[in-house]
């Protein structure tokens, strides 16, 4: 399959890589085994929060909830015991702490022997992206269990007015991802959210890092993108840590999550010298498709 091949263009051999490795939508239906799809991971991601699954903080604003469900294998219904659950999230002003020690709204935890998992924290609030627009309040969570595809996901909420006008939660894959939001009677909240892992065709390390480095623009030399290994997959640096990419066939990467209507993708070209040709494919505000073109830095 060519989701599942990725074809050195100087050579001839292939190596086994996936998509996002969770179900994902085709138009029409699902395809997988759980319907736990993934989502972006935004611009806000912080490797290595504490350990930690009470992330309220005393004195701040916000209302309490608990953010609980279970980790189960491919197979929908085995629990998976001590699968790695990282939660971040702003706070009740829709600030994230992208650079202090205390990590706040931001932790770590593990499934127990019967897959539970569980957070203590407040509900997150929608916040002001520009011109007018709000992303709906959401949890961001990054789930890693041996032998599967790391998920990249975010949980929203029912009745948020803003779903509908956000590309991304508004997308068909999102549904199974809207929650109901339960009021309890000591006057917190619950929100439940069980996960269903996916096997998944890990690249060669050797692969990828023949894509890793700096790439600059052929046609502005200030205009660069750094790409990096994390877990045998490719991500795209950001000020605060980086993006994760998804490999769609014929040397091509897309931002994991992204909405197909804004066409986002990354190609990568190995040239016979030994360095790489990046061609970044977007549509811009106008509607119009653009096309950047980005030669490898020299290591």
């Amino acid at each position: 399959m060519e989701r599942r091949s990725f074809i050195k263009s100087t050579s001839l051999f292939a190596i086994a890589i996936s998509t996002t490795g969770f179900i994902r939508f085709d138009g029409t239906h699902y395809i997988g085994d759980c319907e736990t799809t993934s989502d972006i991971i935004g611009p806000f991601y912080r490797p290595d929060s504490p350990i930690r699954n009470n992330l309220t903080i005393i004195g701040d604003l916000g209302e309490a909830i608990e953010l609980s469900g279970k980790i189960y294998h491919k197979d929908c219904s085995t629990p998976y015991k001590k699968a790695k659950i990282e939660l971040w999230h702003c706070d009740a002003k829709g600030l994230y702490d992208n650079s202090s020690d205390q990590y706040r709204y931001r932790g770590t935890s593990f499934s127990d022997e019967n897959g539970n998992y569980s957070f203590k924290t407040i509900l997150p609030v929608p916040y002001d992206i520009g011109d007018g627009n709000f992303r709906p309040a959401h949890f961001h969570l990054m789930i890693s269990a041996g032998g599967y595809q790391s998920l990249v996901t975010q949980l929203y909420f029912t009745g948020d007015v803003n779903i509908p006008n956000d590309e991304y939660s508004s997308s068909p894959t999102a549904k199974k991802r809207i929650l109901n939001i339960e009021n309890l009677k000591n006057g917190t909240k619950k929100v439940v959210f069980n996960i269903g892992m996916s096997e998944n065709l890990l690249a060669e390390s050797s692969a990828i890092d023949k894509l890793v480095g700096t790439y600059i623009d052929e046609k502005d030399s200030k205009n660069k993108n750094e790409f990096f290994k994390k877990d045998n997959t490719l991500w795209m640096k950001n000020k605060l840590f980086g993006k994760n990419l998804d490999y769609i066939g014929n040397n091509t990467f897309t931002q994991s999550g992204i909405n197909p209507k804004l066409e986002l993708t990354f190609h990568f070209e190995l040239l016979s010298s030994g360095s790489s040709k990046l061609t970044i494919s977007f549509v811009n505000k106008e509607g119009k498709k653009e096309t950047k073109v980005l030669l490898r830095e020299k290591i």
